[in-house]
């Protein structure tokens, strides 16, 4: 886990990119309905403008009230297995909500059906948690520490 404001800021650069490409890919064979280079090539072009959304959500909106609720769930010496996947969960859930949106208004965009944004919008929370959570707990979460920390060592990115 990271230990200041720049190991935060590097992780979380890590983490969003490795759950936004994750999440794009879903959604979009979700949408098509098959899994195929097509997608994943379609998912890399959304990558950008979803990674910067998510970026930003993550840093400026959902991370400072996720802790805070997570501490507050959290006991007075937490395990770090606890702590790591309490924080995550309290991230993942609010994160899955504006995620869900923003994927809602870019296919809407294209479509132009705007009358059924609260629709897809309720379908995509519920399909997105599905996947979120558990890839966020079992794959990114371990994935993105060990990358940020063979990267970044301990005590190598200075408070």
């Amino acid at each position: 886990m990271p230990t200041n404001k720049r190991e935060s800021f590097v992780y979380s650069l890590i983490m969003c990119f490795v759950m936004v490409f994750w999440m794009s890919m879903y959604n979009v064979g979700m949408n098509a309905g098959a899994f195929n280079g097509e997608i994943i090539k379609t998912a890399w072009v959304g990558l950008p403008l979803g990674y910067l959304c998510a970026f930003l959500l993550d840093w400026f909106v959902v991370s400072g009230p996720a802790k805070k609720f997570a501490f507050k769930l959290l006991p007075e010496a937490p395990s770090t297995l606890r702590m790591v996947l309490t924080i995550s969960t309290c991230m993942v859930l609010p994160m899955v909500i504006f995620m869900s949106l923003y994927g809602s208004i870019e296919v809407l965009s294209h479509t132009h059906q705007w009358n059924q944004l609260f629709i897809m919008w309720g379908t995509n929370i519920l399909k997105n948690v599905i996947m979120a959570l558990p890839f966020q707990l079992i794959i990114a979460g371990p994935l993105a520490r060990k990358i940020f920390r063979t990267i970044f060592p301990v005590g190598t990115i200075v408070a």
